[in-house]
């Protein structure tokens, strides 16, 4: 719901419209959220950790030899960026369809904001702790830092995209 005008206007649910946005906020949010694993990576590990979020997420298509230092960078790094902006695409169409479907979640943009930040949150813990072991990715909830994912997932992607959305929410076409 919007406002114009002092009145409250309820917006229609146009699909294509959510979809887009949620490409683009998602795109918007995942990366902010890789450059702050990569910065966060190097200032806690050095700076030959750099490219270690992109390794990782690199072997979700290449395997775990992704992760090791005499594994090709560029392969190792491309691959990663690919997997990670698809998913973060999808991820913020997900989180934008379920907004579409359920409008409170957007009837204030602190809500919105918070809405957001626990689905990064629940992001994390599905994709790390349950997602990850049972596709044989171990080194998600072995190699990664809690606390730096926590806040990686929780503020540098879902809070991100809530920003997006709650920037993008009034300019939703009217039914």
């Amino acid at each position: 719901m919007a406002t114009v005008e002092g009145q409250q206007v309820q917006r229609r649910f146009d699909a294509g419209w959510w979809f887009k946005q949620g490409v683009i906020g998602g795109l918007i949010a995942g990366i902010v959220f890789a450059v702050f694993e990569m910065v966060v990576a190097a200032l806690l590990n050095g700076v030959n950790a750099f490219f270690m979020p992109l390794r990782m997420i690199g072997g979700i298509v290449l395997g775990s030899q992704a992760l090791q230092p005499a594994y090709p960078l560029v392969s190792a790094a491309v691959t990663g960026i690919v997997v990670h902006m698809i998913l973060s695409m999808v991820f913020g169409v997900i989180f934008a369809v379920i907004v579409a479907y359920i409008p409170q979640l957007a009837s204030t943009p602190a809500w919105l904001l918070v809405s957001a930040s626990v689905f990064g949150l629940l992001l994390w813990l599905v994709n790390f702790y349950l997602i990850a072991p049972a596709a044989g990715w171990v080194w998600f909830p072995t190699n990664a830092n809690p606390v730096v994912q926590f806040f990686a997932h929780t503020f540098f992607y879902g809070t991100v995209l809530g920003l997006y959305l709650n920037q993008v929410e009034d300019r939703q076409p009217e039914g």
